[in-house]
């Protein structure tokens, strides 16, 4: 049977003994299981809550963080962008160049990124069915795009909550041909916490398990050694030492 594709990481990039700490446990964890798993940080956060948010290190230093990981550990990369320009720097060192959910209709992104990675990510917006993810890839495609995967992260279900309606793997998979389920931002409560968004951590692994039924190709993880004091996205993060034990549970079942 074909491994899924493992993405995993923290939401954004946070001081080097806690990069260090995640990307040595993904490799341990890679080889170990003989599975490949791709490294994610951000190296900015541009749609936090709230101004006062930690955003990241910015593009230039977290490039080169991104690059010392990669040539360090060598897992491949995966980061988002969240302006055009930014597509043709990202992909000389990202493996996956990720457009984010609320940009999945941005055509100059998607053109930019294209254009330059080697493979593009595209992130269903939490207000678009899985059949409109159509347009999304064929503006990737027709634009020169070598691989695109469409990532699924549920939809808006009334205030500060998400819903997913697995249905929307299936729908993505008529026209692309992979679909990534992004287990921790679809267990997210958008602006719960007033400043910050809260989440149901504790659900992931069923999130994982349930879009393995439904025929999902990979899973998406943010992951920190201390959830609760993670800069951004901590109340969704996966514990890093629960990590292994979620991907076995996903390589041993079975549909």
């Amino acid at each position: 049977m074909k491994k899924p594709r493992i993405i995993a990481g923290p939401c954004v990039i946070e001081e080097s003994a806690i990069m260090d700490t995640i990307a040595s446990t993904i490799c341990d964890i890679a080889q170990r299981l003989d599975v490949d798993i791709i490294f994610k940080a951000s190296f900015d956060k541009a749609n936090r809550t709230s101004i006062e948010s930690y955003r990241g290190v910015g593009m230039e230093r977290g490039l080169q963080i991104l690059s010392d990981i990669k040539e360090k550990y060598g897992l491949k990369i995966l980061t988002d962008i969240h302006e055009a320009w930014q597509a043709e720097p990202a992909a000389e060192v990202a493996d996956v160049v990720q457009i984010p959910a609320f940009l999945c209709r941005q055509t100059d992104i998607i053109i930019a990124a294209a254009r330059y990675a080697k493979i593009v990510n595209i992130k269903k917006g939490q207000f678009l069915s899985g059949m409109d993810m159509r347009h999304p890839y064929i503006k990737a495609m027709e634009s020169g795009a070598k691989e695109v995967w469409l990532t699924e992260r549920g939809n808006m279900f009334g205030y500060n909550n998400l819903v997913v309606d697995f249905r929307n793997i299936i729908d993505m998979h008529q026209f692309a041909p992979t679909v990534i389920m992004d287990c921790t931002h679809s267990v997210q409560r958008p602006g719960e916490m007033g400043n910050h968004s809260g989440g149901n951590r504790e659900l992931i692994p069923y999130m994982a398990q349930a879009a393995k039924v439904f025929g999902a190709d990979g899973y998406f993880f943010e992951v920190h050694p201390s959830p609760d004091n993670a800069l951004c996205d901590g109340p969704n993060s996966l514990s890093l030492d629960l990590l292994e034990q979620t991907i076995t549970t996903l390589l041993d079942s079975k549909k």
